[in-house]
């Protein structure tokens, strides 16, 4: 027996004093739960609506380039969103057809009507995929804020569904919520479109604007007065490259000036598309679009190999991080509105710290001096237990990272 001992008493030994390193000191050491150091309650809603949206206008895209790639004369192909339907309207009636035939590949379209005048087909999105739509758009917005969130360095964070379209979001000790908020508020769809410069932008400003083009515009800061002006860009709708195909984003800093932008790299799908458009657009414009709002659109002077881009922006460091982040992510696939925004004072934390170590305290005592008094000898071996047992606990919190909350100093007192 006393064998065993010679290893057992230097490995308790060895093992409390690392828990006792690990734990020290406590403040730093481990972190608190939002109950106990306050910090920050958000319930977001998913615009899960603008998810079918985004949806139909792809599946559109999709239909459209189906009936170029078969040779076929279209007129036009509209998606009407109230309606989850798809209006496709070709130029001859023999076309009818073929087309029809295309979509039989889209097994969650169902034909609702013709034309009378035969060169016309409606298409209706079924209510099943738009619930699975929808039930996507809340599962993977709910991953992105995760991925946000453990990006932004917050130690046991809450994020959860609450009900169907609702994400929960606690952060503990967060120090700048209005941050906090833009990180995980930003829907970050990054999108490269080409500029329209077939048309007059003049024209597009006086209410003209050709039926593919939309205008958009750069917010443009005064590097002198530092006054702020948005410059309008008439740009072409159809989206050639997204981010989808990120693989990472960096912050780096330019050689010249020493400003921040953010450094893109794609895949290899991503890649060979930004390739292909560079070549074929030598000499035109292509607009770089987060959120709707352009950041550059510099001018293709060759074409591009490598898959790697830049967004320039007349960042902050702290800008172009932030950006960084929420690119690495990925986007969100709807928007979200703030629900609710509460924030839970330092004053409550405190309050609940004092109580609780008062609770620790006082009936720490009460358990030594009964058991001490009851057991003797053996009161002071089972109190000494229990002490090592609280130090190994505070290190094992230390060492994972976990949060300390009041239902678990109600814990540690059982």
């Amino acid at each position: 027996m006393y064998r065993d001992l010679k290893w057992k008493i230097p490995l308790i030994l060895a093992v409390v004093l690392g828990s006792v390193l690990l734990a020290y000191p406590l403040k730093e050491k481990i972190s608190l739960g939002l109950d106990l150091q306050g910090g920050m309650h958000l319930l977001l809603e998913v615009k899960v609506e603008k998810a079918v949206e985004a949806s139909l206008e792809r599946l559109a895209d999709d239909i459209k380039r189906d009936i170029f790639d078969d040779d076929l004369e279209l007129d036009r192909i509209k998606a009407i969103y109230e309606d989850r339907r798809v209006n496709v309207r070709m130029v001859d009636k023999l076309d009818l057809p073929p087309v029809k035939k295309i979509l039989d590949d889209y097994p969650f379209f169902s034909l609702v009507s013709e034309d009378s005048d035969g060169l016309g087909l409606v298409y209706q999105l079924s209510a099943d995929h738009v619930e699975q739509i929808e039930q996507n758009a809340v599962s993977q917005g709910l991953e992105t804020i995760r991925n946000r969130v453990d990006q932004f360095g917050v130690s046991e964070p809450t994020i959860q569904v609450q009900g169907e379209r609702r994400i929960l979001v606690q952060l503990p000790g967060i120090k700048d919520p209005e941050r906090a908020i833009n990180l995980i508020g930003k829907t970050a769809r990054l999108e490269f479109k080409l500029l329209d410069e077939e048309h007059s932008l003049e024209e597009a400003l006086s209410g003209n604007v050709p039926e593919d083009s939309e205008i958009l515009y750069q917010r443009v800061v005064d590097k002198e007065t530092g006054a702020v002006t948005k410059e309008p860009f008439l740009i072409r709708k159809r989206t050639v490259l997204t981010g989808e195909t990120l693989t990472g984003a960096e912050v780096r800093f330019d050689s010249d000036f020493n400003e921040p932008y953010v450094s893109l790299t794609f895949n290899s799908v991503g890649a060979m598309i930004f390739q292909q458009v560079t070549r074929e657009n030598i000499k035109k414009r292509l607009a770089i679009v987060l959120d709707g709002n352009v950041y550059s659109a510099p001018v293709i002077q060759d074409e591009i190999a490598g898959g790697r881009a830049q967004i320039t922006g007349g960042f902050t460091s702290a800008e172009a991080r932030d950006l960084a982040i929420v690119l690495r992510a990925g986007a969100l696939p709807a928007p979200v509105v703030i629900l609710e925004n509460r924030t839970v004072g330092p004053s409550l934390g405190k309050d609940s710290i004092d109580k609780g170590f008062t609770s620790i305290i006082y009936g720490s005592l009460l358990v030594v001096v009964f058991i001490i008094f009851y057991y003797r000898w053996s009161g002071v071996i089972a109190v000494t237990a229990l002490f090592l047992n609280i130090v190994l606990l505070a290190g094992a919190l230390a060492y994972f990272g976990a949060a300390l909350t009041l239902p678990g100093i109600a814990g540690i007192i059982l």
